[in-house]
């Protein structure tokens, strides 16, 4: 069946439900559609993330001409089916299967949410008759998981989730009849087992057997607000549920998130609770007088920062913030400040950290350390496909056949994409694993070449060559496509595989066969991490896997491409709006004339052509006495830059420092004044994910004592150093960063508010993203 502009649509069904004539699509289940329809049937196994195993049989109905009650959560409709759902002999068994379960309950709840309770409650299912099982004690040997299989009925939900969605087979099921129950591992307690915590278990539990803590489950709920983890760069859709402490009780997956269609790990489950750390910072503070910046910075503490800091007014430290910056400017020039902003914070704050040094400051001394992260990728892609952005998005995979991963260890630092690669080689697609380590992905590789260190670039070499020398290369896509295939040609005639297994240790044999199997599928895409990328040989590195897709037409299509996993939440977003020294937002080149011109314009003054300093190149020159004053916002260079030493000396050094932060960090403690900011749960803004998402969190908690959000703070010293901005609010922001970026200028606020997450490129208001 199509529609009128030719698109496929899905076949529908007519069938009779409750005397009714309604439609199913092609593979709904009577559950299904029946909700889809209004008609609520009882269920506790089934959940739309799982797959459907029709055991608990609490949603079976009647289907006219057929002996035995059906479940409808695994029945699929025919053409002309009757079915009913709501009749005495349905609802009589529907009923009895709760009761039966409701028996075994205890009589302390575990959760609020208990799915039993609220379907016995329908169903005006009476008291039980039966008497209660032998039930097991609780086991809260887990920090994040509390198990209280007292309360659990054995719906296998868990274990669909560990299995089949996370894939970590860690919950079971063991034993028979009256003795049977969910076990972890060999029946371990779930603290000494292989449990890596993401919580998938307690999301999908219906009954509060698996719970976040002993007493989350029975917190009143007063908010659920629905944003965006902070983690890693996939950027997974969640929801905060916060109670009436106006604290975040718990967290839950949204199973509609595009990009973990509801699955969260350990840490977008569980890491919320530092936001309520008696560390935060919660007044802004002024280093005192008396009080030189240290020399050595190894073992300081909060008492040692209350002997280096007084407690400050927002105005007074505000004012001192701001004299120090504009006093230097003013008297040494623009060169003379430099500004490090963070990946950890929104897009907005992001994009207003950039443009205050731009415009006020008077310089593009602006950088983060993030882009350090991906900087050989980003300098590759841009040289070799024109855009620093990922070519397909990590849930692509299901349309491809081959999937590349190299240099990067998803399971720990990206575990929900994880999830969806496991998935995919379950399901039969080949999964190629490189790196000179073994990584618990290697566990359901296909092909896992652990290579010697070093040695990318010959391995990479070696499989381009032995492409060519297969008769494999994509010649028409090659000849349409790129340029400088035949220098690349003779470059690779030194890359045998029989020569280079000597260097890398992958036997040349193998080398052919990864090579003809990523060639030769019919959608082969390659992840990478930063083991390619924090790299001596980064570039290179990234240039040989660019090549590779190039040279076999492994790239534009569906399955296919090019994705380098980024690191922290918004490394993608931050880049985007121009954190970076040598281009504005959406990468344009500050010595460009067109680009300059256009910013000049959206920000009515006059702009430097000058490619500004990195964040290597800031420190030496507060060393050589060039840069004397640095505002740093959500940065620890005295943590994260490669020479800490270096680093801190100049710290020390500048004449006068402005750090925002949530916490006494490291870099704080060299700080003049310390302006106390927003942790993500506070504030409102967007996030861009390593696949070109842009997505909207919220806030959903106030920020402690006298912290204020980091849009405002900048906001305020830009106008004490003489800017004149009239921001209302976030969407202000956004809306000037459409106008200054064509590929998110389709993306309206309001459209935003409704999507969650937008794809970029997204040129039109019309456009789905691309």
């Amino acid at each position: 069946m199509s529609t009128a502009n030719g698109k496929d649509k899905a076949q529908t069904i007519e069938f009779t439900l409750d005397g009714q004539s309604v439609t199913a699509f092609e593979g709904e289940t009577i559950l299904q559609a029946a909700s889809r329809h209004g008609t609520k049937i009882p269920h506790l196994c089934y959940t739309k993330t799982l797959r459907p195993d029709g055991n608990c049989r609490a949603c079976v109905v009647e289907i006219e001409g057929e002996r035995a009650l059906q479940p409808s959560c695994v029945r699929t409709p025919t053409p002309g089916m009757e079915v009913r759902t709501n009749n005495e002999r349905a609802t009589h068994s529907q009923r009895m299967v709760l009761e039966l379960l409701q028996s075994d309950m205890p009589d302390t709840r575990r959760t609020t949410l208990n799915k039993l309770d609220v379907w016995s409650e329908r169903l005006d299912v009476p008291p039980a008759r039966f008497a209660a099982r032998e039930n097991p004690t609780a086991d809260l040997s887990h920090p994040a998981i509390a198990v209280n299989l007292d309360a659990c009925i054995q719906c296998t939900r868990c274990v669909r989730a560990c299995r089949e969605e996370q894939n970590n087979d860690v919950i079971g099921y063991a034993g028979r009849g009256a003795h049977s129950m969910i076990v972890f591992d060999m029946d371990a307690d779930m603290g000494e087992s292989t449990c890596v915590g993401c919580g998938e278990c307690v999301q999908a539990c219906p009954t509060g057997a698996l719970m976040p803590s002993k007493d989350a489950g029975m917190q009143e709920i007063e908010r659920k607000v629905n944003s965006v983890c902070p983690y890693c760069g996939v950027g997974c859709l969640l929801e905060f549920n916060v109670n009436k402490e106006r604290k975040i009780a718990f967290v839950r997956g949204r199973p509609k998130g595009p990009s973990n269609h509801g699955r969260l790990c350990v840490k977008g489950r569980y890491g919320f609770d530092y936001i309520n750390h008696e560390g935060r910072l919660t007044k802004p503070l002024i280093r005192r007088d008396d009080a030189p910046k240290p020399d050595n910075i190894d073992g300081l503490d909060d008492r040692a920062a209350a002997a280096m800091f007084r407690e400050a007014t927002w105005d007074e430290a505000l004012a001192r913030a701001a004299d120090g910056l504009s006093g230097l400017r003013d008297r040494h020039g623009p060169s003379a400040l430099a500004g490090f902003g963070s990946a950890k914070g929104s897009n907005e704050e992001a994009y207003l950290f950039q443009k205050l040094v731009r415009t006020g400051f008077g310089s593009n001394n602006v950088d983060h350390c993030t882009r350090l992260c991906h900087a050989s990728s980003v300098a590759a892609l841009l040289e070799g496909i024109g855009s620093a952005a990922v070519s397909n998005q990590v849930c692509d995979v299901k349309n491809s056949e081959v999937i590349v991963v190299i240099g990067a260890n998803p399971t720990v630092n990206h575990p929900v994409a994880a999830t969806f690669m496991k998935n995919a080689a379950r399901d039969g697609k080949t999964l190629i694993v490189m790196d000179p380590r073994r990584t618990e992905l290697a566990r359901h590789a296909d092909y896992f070449l652990q290579f010697n260190p070093d040695t990318d670039v010959a391995l990479l070499n070696a499989l381009m060559h032995s492409v060519i020398r297969q008769g494999l290369a994509d010649e028409q896509f090659i000849g349409a496509r790129t340029t400088g295939f035949e220098a690349l040609r003779k470059h690779l005639d030194d890359f045998a595989p029989e020569k280079v297994e000597k260097v890398c240790g992958i036997p040349a044999e193998t080398i052919d066969e990864v090579a003809r199997i990523y060639a030769a599928s019919k959608a082969s895409i390659i992840f990478w991490g930063m083991g390619i990328s924090q790299h001596i040989h980064g570039t290179d590195n990234a240039r040989c896997l660019i090549a590779l897709s190039m040279i076999t037409g492994q790239i534009g299509r569906d399955g296919t491409g090019l994705h380098p996993l980024r690191g922290q939440n918004n490394v993608q977003g931050a880049s985007d709006v121009g954190l970076i020294p040598m281009v504005f937002p959406d990468y344009q080149r500050v010595d460009n004339d067109d680009a300059r011109a256009r910013f000049e314009k959206l920000w009515g003054v006059s702009l430097d052509p000058k490619p500004g300093l990195t964040v290597v190149e800031t420190m030496d020159a507060v060393h050589d006495g060039t840069v004397k004053g640095m505002y740093i916002m959500g940065e620890n260079p005295a943590m994260s830059d490669p020479n800490l030493s270096h680093a801190r000396q100049a710290l020390a050094s500048l004449e006068h420092l402005v750090v925002q932060d949530i916490f006494m960090t490291e870099t704080a403690f060299f700080a003049d004044v310390i302006l106390p900011a927003s942790a993500f749960p506070e504030k409102t803004g967007t996030f861009t994910n390593t696949d070109r998402r842009v997505q909207l969190g919220r806030q959903a908690v106030e920020p402690p004592g006298e912290a204020r959000q980091d849009m405002w703070i900048i906001e305020q010293l830009a106008e004490r150093i003489g800017l004149d901005w009239n921001y209302k609010g976030v969407r202000d922001v956004f809306d000037e960063m459409r106008a200054g970026m064509d590929s998110i200028k389709g993306i309206e606020w309001e459209r935003l508010e409704n999507e969650d997450s937008i794809t970029y490129p997204c040129e039109t208001t019309d456009d789905p993203g691309q």
